[in-house]
């Protein structure tokens, strides 16, 4: 039975490292610690090191370089290039310093002084550079940076720059848009400052080689666990943020393995599971940018375990803890996720209204005039004002917010709405009750005329013989 298993095994062995040999993967990995102009990092050359092995057991031909100047940076980056033609999967992995200027990104070489305002073109090397690399020539393409280290080089640089010009140098890294295809991944926050940490590893790139090789995640799920374990290693002061243009699901070792329920057609739950999903973000969407708690708890309430629990668990707190006047510079920068289709916002409209009591009609995310009625007659008993011809993520925040119902129910005549539901109004009970007592009399005359032997002439005069054989006559 052992010897069963160890052959098992291999076999999996085989079959992932065959799977990950069909594609092209070419993957960079830098890792700058030795500083000569400032304080060094102790983490990034084990980062680099560890991330090196771990990606190629993942199947990646891997160009590494560690501690590297300006020179040195150049030409790998150029290797990379050459190398990376074709690639099914192109990684690019950082740690060390960067530092932003105007709202652009650079990375930092070891022999970096930028003492001037001109060294940065100079003495820097702009992230742009390695990602139109990646983006012109691989097919799907992955960039990790954790070079959001607070960084003694950039304050020399924005005291060199004077109080006027300083304002262009920004913390930490600035956010960054990406073409089709593309997933870049940050440690922290944009505009904040990520942490070294004090073991072997750093914060970001331990939990990063923690979910890297766990079988059948893709890169979006692997980015939400990295995402909580270095919320809970740092107790919330560091919150890694990404952005995606990726256009489908990329695993890095083995694929997905639904569980499917009883009698569940397998062709049929991806479809679910992805309508859910995109449900989830149309959602996350509408709220992620909202001020108030209450509207961010809402998320939490409908998907407590969802993609995003963590962060929004997070930004609550921030939202409740800090002065009114600092939530809108602290809370802006979230992870950026690609628009779901329009009939998934109408879905989720839809549901809301619903839900408050407003009545759309269908839950089919297709918008008509039931539709804008439900949301006009939501404006209208919210008194909020809430455009209804298309629609919107304002619209979707403006409805999640309530949680009670919004719409009175529309009963019928006679009715009214009582706890929820219709229900007879007084005088209609009365009358209900009239009418019913009428109908008993007159069921049990006429029980009394059938046992007594009635006659009927013409209906002008009618003749009967009561118990005890009296005779009743009647007009």
């Amino acid at each position: 039975m052992q010897g069963f298993l160890i052959v098992l095994m291999a076999l999996a062995a085989i079959v992932t490292s065959s799977q990950a040999r069909a594609e092209k993967r070419i993957a960079l990995v830098i890792g700058n610690g030795a500083y000569q102009n400032t304080a060094p990092l102790n983490n990034p050359g084990n980062d680099a090191a560890d991330m090196s092995a771990t990606l190629q057991r993942l199947g990646f031909d891997v160009i590494e370089g560690r501690d590297l100047d300006k020179r040195s940076m150049e030409r790998l980056i150029r290797q990379f290039g050459v190398s990376v033609a074709g690639a099914d999967v192109a990684l690019f992995f950082y740690a060390g310093h960067g530092l932003q200027v105007g709202g652009q990104n650079y990375l930092v070489p070891t022999d970096a002084k930028l003492a001037s305002e001109g060294d940065v073109d100079f003495e820097g090397l702009a992230l742009g550079l390695v990602m139109r690399q990646m983006e012109r020539e691989a097919k799907t393409s992955l960039v990790l940076l954790d070079a959001c280290r607070d960084n003694p080089l950039a304050r020399n640089l924005a005291r060199a720059m004077g109080a006027t010009r300083s304002s262009q140098v920004g913390q930490g890294l600035a956010e960054v848009r990406t073409g089709v295809g593309t997933l870049i991944a940050f440690s922290t926050q944009p505009g904040y400052v990520a942490l070294d940490g004090v073991g072997r590893n750093s914060p970001y790139a331990e939990a990063l080689l923690r979910h890297l090789e766990v079988p059948g995640n893709d890169v979006s799920a692997v980015l939400v666990e990295v995402r909580n374990d270095v919320l809970k290693a740092t107790g919330g002061k560091q919150v890694p943020w990404e952005h995606t243009s990726l256009t489908g699901q990329v695993y890095l070792k083995g694929g997905p393995a639904p569980s499917l329920s009883a009698g569940e057609p397998a062709a049929r739950l991806p479809a679910l599971r992805g309508q859910e999903h995109e449900l989830e973000i149309a959602f996350w969407n509408s709220v992620k940018d909202s001020k108030a708690p209450a509207v961010i708890e809402a998320y939490l309430e409908r998907y407590p375990k969802g993609t995003f629990a963590s962060l929004a668990k997070v930004m609550v707190a921030q939202l409740k803890g800090a002065p009114a006047k600092e939530q809108p510079t602290r809370v802006a920068a979230l992870p950026e996720v690609k628009a779901p289709d329009p009939r998934t916002l109408t879905r989720s409209l839809q549901t809301e209204l619903k839900r408050v009591g407003c009545d759309p009609g269908e839950i089919d995310g297709q918008w008509g005039d039931k539709g804008r009625e439900a949301l006009a007659n939501f404006g209208r008993n919210a008194k909020v004002s809430v455009p209804n011809e298309e629609p919107t993520a304002e619209a979707l925040e403006a409805v999640v917010s309530r949680k009670e119902r919004v719409c009175t129910l529309e009963c019928g005549r006679g009715t009214a709405e009582v706890g929820g539901k219709c229900v007879a109004t007084a005088s209609k009970a009365k009358k209900s009750r009239t009418a019913t007592s009428r109908s008993h009399r007159e069921r049990s005359s006429s029980s009394d005329s059938s046992s007594s032997g009635s006659l009927s002439t013409g209906g002008a005069i009618s003749i009967g013989v009561g118990r005890g054989g009296r005779i009743g006559i009647g007009f």
